[in-house]
């Protein structure tokens, strides 16, 4: 029952448009979204690369980001606007770190799991590091690197409901006025919208990253060598080797 007449909240079309329509509220929402992943990128994207290239700095990075995921997002929130004030900035600074951690996984362990013969390859034709990074690394690593950004898509769309405490709107909006009017239908059409919004966003990342994987790169294989010379066989990202020409 309450299923059923939050669905027809969310279909009648005078609760589209309007100040507190569904359309308006779902653009915030997505503007939060993208602005916050993308400080999440310009961040993580770097790090994750400098860390799977090289190999250096992994434990540290990893212990960081995994401290992160322990904040308290709302409290972080919070704690921020006592001393900005109100507004996106703190908003989009809290979900940024949110987002941070996964891309800097995704990042890392793609090129982490690129097969060393490939990359040794690479070296022996005379490629450079930045060329071995740009041509060979990434291309093989990419949908692990889309699958971290999908993970911190996810994130930032479920957590950017808490923008409608802080005096902004987006989806989170309707939960908020439905529980505190104790008009559950609204707050379940919120948590339905919100849902929608993040299925539809995981399906269209699920489908780039499956179309993202190189020619002739198939997934599961087992590498040969680790960094450290040992054996390992864990799933994988493996790619013909480089030949000259």
């Amino acid at each position: 029952m309450l299923f059923a007449a939050a669905l027809a909240f969310i279909f009648d079309p005078a609760n589209l448009l309007g100040e507190k329509g569904i359309l308006p509220r779902l653009m915030d929402h997505l503007l939060y979204t993208g602005l916050s992943l993308g400080v999440a990128l310009l961040v993580g994207i770097p790090i994750g690369l400098i860390i799977g290239h090289t190999g250096k700095g992994k434990n540290f990075v990893i212990a960081l980001t995994g401290s992160f995921r322990a904040i308290p997002t709302f409290g972080l929130l919070l704690f921020i606007i006592l001393f900005t004030g109100l507004g996106l900035g703190p908003l989009v600074f809290v979900l940024a770190i949110l987002a941070i951690p996964p891309i800097i996984a995704g990042a890392y362990s793609g090129l982490d799991a690129v097969n060393r013969e490939t990359i040794d390859a690479a070296r022996a034709i005379g490629m450079t590091e930045w060329q071995i990074l740009g041509k060979v690394e990434i291309p093989l690593a990419l949908p692990l690197i889309l699958g971290g950004i999908r993970s911190a898509t996810l994130q930032i769309i479920a957590t950017a409901t808490i923008a409608g405490y802080v005096g902004l709107t987006g989806l989170g909006r309707f939960l908020i006025e439905g529980l505190a009017l104790h008009d559950y239908t609204l707050a379940f059409a919120g948590a339905i919208l919100v849902a929608a919004l993040a299925l539809v966003a995981d399906g269209i990342l699920a489908l780039i990253q499956r179309l993202v994987v190189p020619h002739g790169v198939s997934r599961g294989m087992a590498r040969t060598t680790t960094r450290s010379g040992r054996r390992t066989a864990p799933p994988a990202l493996t790619g013909t080797p480089i030949t000259e020409g």
